[in-house]
């Protein structure tokens, strides 16, 4: 699986063990940057990167970190066919792919450490979309949602 990953300066210190770590659960990083500090850069730029990846299938997931994960998620949903959401917990990280079809996970650096945001990107990466019926039915309504809002 490729996966987008970008952090603004906030999340940019756990930025390097992530990529390693998709890169040692067999999958591909795509690394969006930054790729220095810049204490002035904002997380829209970086979450704007990943949701593009994924919206224009360059990834199939992505991974956005900033200084509390929030404004990266609010960003990243602007973009159609994205489903970002902030975990700081492993059940929500996989749940969120299994029952919302979630394709970004996003998480605050300020809040996590290096060892849970590890878990988190193991448990979003190992998940797949349960085949239910409900959540499918769930997942084509804000499908809907989405599309109707949209214009």
């Amino acid at each position: 699986m490729r996966v987008a990953i970008a952090a603004d300066h906030a999340g940019l210190p756990l930025k390097p063990e992530i990529v390693e770590h998709v890169r040692k659960l067999g999958h591909e990083p795509v690394d969006l940057g930054a790729h220095e500090l810049d204490p002035n850069d904002d997380y829209p730029d970086f979450a704007a990167l990943v949701a593009q990846a994924v919206q224009d299938g360059k990834a199939d997931r992505g991974i956005i970190g900033c200084g509390s994960g929030v404004g990266a998620s609010v960003a990243a949903n602007k973009f159609k066919g994205v489903r970002a959401a902030i975990c700081h917990d492993t059940y929500s990280a996989a749940q969120g792919v299994q029952h919302d079809d979630m394709n970004v996970l996003c998480f605050g650096a300020r809040i996590i450490g290096p060892e849970t945001a590890k878990a988190l990107v193991s448990a979003f990466l190992g998940a797949n979309m349960d085949p239910h019926p409900r959540f499918q039915r769930r997942l084509d309504k804000v499908l809907a949602i989405e599309a109707e809002n949209s214009k």
